[in-house]
């Protein structure tokens, strides 16, 4: 059974404060280990990443087959049948829409000084996306991450995915093919990470990297950091529902497994104004715990991170929801659209009972990649914005220079940096005869 907490129990406060602090996630320490799959790859190229997936995939390449040739993709999704193949076009024109509406706007002004200012958007010019293998291997998220940086205009985007003994998944090649990715590679783990990182022979480098994956991914993601973008480390899924006495408890014990059954580290909680309705639920998700083929994960999940909050008001709810700062967070109240209005940190919202989290995870629009573990306090979920880079614009005339270039010089001296302060004066000085 999950912890029950009430807000008027004079332990509330200390119960509340250990839930929010436990730590969920077994992070073995695998940096050193990583570290020297770097190393090897930037040695030793090609030669490293095909031996590292031998050892770990017991797949055989060569150069030549390093990369997933566009007749084997086509021969995989010729397998995928209709109604899969349009959900997925379903999914990805949604994904594609919502995120076109993201793009962000140049801008170019004069001031009162008769400078010209502004800004300019352009996108990275590689991306790479890395993909699960195996049974954690979800096409969804390669149309989450590849539809934003098309999207976004990136002109070469690549994709690694290991395929254990061989075999190719047809739906994360279909919805590779329908996101416009341009290059797939057969690899995974940290050497993937490395090769898109610094390249090799057969696979150039990219700009950014995305996507997510083990214990050693999350690594080698921290420690090409730097030599190129990525996107954010995150752990353990989590959801977060405020819900009234007014709804099924079976639709919200379904909402709360859906993210437990991610992973046996996953968070589930729920806040509800209505203690008995709380009780309601937790039978329910036992109920539901009985023929759920993931109940072993998902039991597990319940059990050791589970909770159930009765608080007193929505409010208060509110208050205790932007502590937690879920990734995931469902209102199931009769008014989502005020209570939303009170909840300053969550990486998604999902307003009222006919919004299940898993609407978004798939089909909604709004992107699945967010972030965990309190990080939306300070960051959020992938988004166009995380394919594209800002430049700024700035042109001086003579009148422009004459006003605000002795103010220049005055901050270089202030700061002892002769020459900044010389370029501008050279110039004034010419303007001032």
């Amino acid at each position: 059974m999950p912890q029950f907490l009430d807000y008027s129990d004079a332990d509330f406060e200390a119960r509340f404060t250990a839930l929010l602090t436990a730590k969920r996630e077994d992070s073995p320490d695998v940096d050193a280990v990583v570290a020297d799959i770097i190393a090897d790859v930037r040695a030793r190229g090609d030669d490293a990443v095909i031996e590292l997936t031998e050892r770990f995939d017991r797949v055989a390449l060569t150069p030549d087959t390093l990369r997933i040739s566009p007749e084997e993709v086509d021969a995989a999704i010729a397998e995928v049948n209709t109604g899969d193949r349009e959900a997925l076009e379903l999914a990805a024109a949604r994904i594609r829409a919502y995120h076109a509406r993201q793009m962000p706007e140049d801008a170019q002004w004069t001031d009162d000084v008769g400078a010209t200012l502004g800004w300019r958007w352009t996108p990275v010019s590689a991306a790479g996306l890395y993909v699960p293998g195996g049974l954690a291997s979800y096409p969804s998220s390669v149309l989450m991450n590849a539809i934003p940086a098309k999207v976004a205009g990136v002109g070469r985007l690549a994709i690694t995915v290991p395929t254990p003994d061989g075999v190719l998944n047809p739906l994360v090649l279909l919805a590779a093919q329908i996101a416009g990715v341009d290059e797939i590679y057969r690899i995974g783990g940290a050497q993937a990470i490395a090769a898109l990182a610094y390249g090799t022979e057969t696979i150039a480098p990219v700009d950014k990297i995305t996507g997510p994956g083990n214990a050693f991914v999350a690594a080698a993601k921290r420690r090409v950091f730097g030599k190129v973008g990525i996107d954010m480390i995150a752990g353990p899924s989590e959801i977060l529902v405020i819900a009234d006495g007014d709804n099924d408890p079976d639709w919200i014990a379904l909402d709360l497994l859906s993210q437990a059954e991610h992973d046996e580290s996953a968070q589930s909680l729920l806040i509800t104004t209505d203690a008995g309705f709380g009780q309601a639920v937790a039978q329910a998700v036992e109920a539901r715990l009985q023929t759920l083929e993931r109940r072993a994960i998902a039991g597990a999940s319940w059990r050791d991170f589970g909770a159930i909050i009765t608080v007193p008001s929505l409010d208060v709810a509110a208050a205790l929801s932007d502590r937690i700062a879920p990734e995931h967070l469902e209102l199931c109240v009769d008014d989502p659209q005020a209570l939303s209005a009170q909840i300053t940190h969550a990486g998604a919202i999902f307003l009222g009972q006919w919004t299940p989290e898993a609407i978004g995870d798939y089909i909604g629009g709004p992107n699945h990649v967010l972030p965990t573990a309190r990080s939306p306090r300070f960051s959020s979920g992938l988004s166009v914005m995380d394919f594209v880079k800002r430049t700024t614009l700035a042109q001086m005339t003579p009148d422009a220079l004459r006003a605000i270039g002795p103010g220049a010089e005055r901050l270089a001296t202030s700061e002892s940096l002769e020459a900044h302060g010389l370029s501008v004066t050279a110039r004034l000085r010419k303007l001032n005869g």
